[in-house]
């Protein structure tokens, strides 16, 4: 089906523009219609495949998650539940996407099979999520764990911006102050200091050298970590064991390695979790959380252990074979598989890597900010000390 790009008008007369699928422009226009627009023009962007919508926010995934909680624990009809939210929520790129879903219900698909039309806002744990509710008949109680779960990645989302930001302007400030020193200030002092025609100590001259290469080959410094990062960014997509070997590396850089870990243990054991609640198999648990912990080191040992558990080995055996998962991982799924709450087992390695993690990150907060202090204090120390050092012994040797 084709996916046209329109331009339209709401009832109050302000422009809006989207994307939808539609046979013709009939179709289009009664789509449209549904949503309260009027159509002013469209052309036609891409034939076949499944419906692409701009970025969809997380709050709205949580908000559509929620008020359809909310309808189908009151007894609305699921279709009567989309068609309401799809006539009331603000954001226009979800309205789409809720558009979509109707007409696909309403063409006799279950809610699953509508919302894997739809790869880009509804990830594989999604959907899988919401097939085993609707097998169980437990749509709702489903949406509510898949709510609380978005909430926990937005709050990690949260917290690894908060924990980002101040290195990186601090950096940020860093580097222009290096680069400011090397290239304006230092050679305008490095003439008068050369011209006293006394050995300049080491110091000084490795800070002539340096501020001779920013002057010389400032594009290198400029350019050169882009384009650094650039190269590794491709290497990373053509070669898959260079992509490994950076995710193993990650795993194991100083500070910032064992937090990673703990967080990818988080998220895989919160998964696993609200996959196993909902009733999914183990197996297939497995299966979908290979794709989700985000490193393929993890993923790799994920896999080697859904092929030991499937021939026979306990599921703590399994993930013991990899030699990768820590004792705390082990012991709780050893103690889930002997009382039957596996799922209660994984929430609590979730809860308690959840919690380390956020005092890691405090504790790596404080650590960054006079740890960035002290190397800019360093940095201009260095320099003051490199220029003022050869004036001073001068000035001491002069007879008055």
């Amino acid at each position: 089906m084709p996916l046209l790009q329109y331009k339209a008008v709401d009832e109050r007369g302000k422009r809006v523009t989207g994307q939808v699928e539609a046979v013709n422009v009939a179709d289009l226009e009664m789509r449209l219609s549904r949503l309260g627009l009027d159509l002013i023009n469209y052309k036609e962007v891409r034939v076949g495949g499944g419906s692409s919508p701009g970025r969809i926010k997380r709050e709205d995934l949580i908000s559509f998650c929620f008020h359809m909680e909310q309808l189908l624990r009151a007894g609305v009809p699921m279709i009567d539940g989309l068609v309401d939210l799809r006539d009331t929520i603000e954001a226009s790129q979800m309205r789409e996407v809720i558009a979509a879903l109707v007409e696909s219900i309403e063409g006799g698909k279950s809610l699953s099979e509508a919302l894997a039309e739809h790869p880009r806002v509804f990830d594989n744990v999604f959907v899988n999520l919401v097939r085993a509710g609707e097998l169980s008949g437990r749509v709702a109680e489903v949406l509510q764990n898949i709510t609380e779960n978005l909430k926990w990645r937005d709050e990690q989302a949260a917290l690894i911006k908060r924990l980002l930001m101040y290195p990186i302007i601090v950096g940020i400030v860093v580097m222009l102050v290096v680069f400011f020193l090397m290239t304006f200030l230092v050679p305008q002092l490095v003439s008068f200091i050369t011209s006293m025609g006394q050995v300049l100590p080491l110091h000084t001259r490795i800070l002539i050298a340096v501020s001779h290469f920013f002057v010389v080959y400032w594009y290198v410094v400029l350019v050169g970590p882009i384009l650094l990062i650039i190269a590794i960014m491709l290497a990373k997509r053509l070669s898959p064991g260079f992509a490994y070997f950076l995710d193993a590396l990650k795993l194991h850089v100083w500070v910032i390695g064992p937090i990673l870990r703990k967080m990818i243990l988080s998220r895989f054991a919160n998964y696993f979790a609200l996959l196993y609640a909902s009733g999914i198999t183990v197996l297939d648990c497995i299966q979908i959380c290979e794709g989700l912990v985000g490193n393929r080191v993890i993923a790799d040992a994920t896999h080697r252990a859904g092929r030991q558990i499937s021939d026979g080995a306990s599921i703590s055996a399994g993930f013991e074979s990899t030699a990768l998962f820590p004792p705390l991982v082990l012991r709780m799924l050893r103690v889930g598989e002997s009382t039957g709450g596996l799922d209660q087992s994984l929430l609590n390695i979730s809860y308690f890597y959840d919690r380390d993690v956020k005092e890691s990150m405090q504790r790596l907060q404080t650590m960054i900010e006079p740890t960035m202090t002290v190397v800019l204090g360093g940095l201009l120390f260095w320099v003051a000390f490199s220029v003022l050092g050869p004036i001073y012994d001068l000035i001491t040797k002069l007879k008055y």
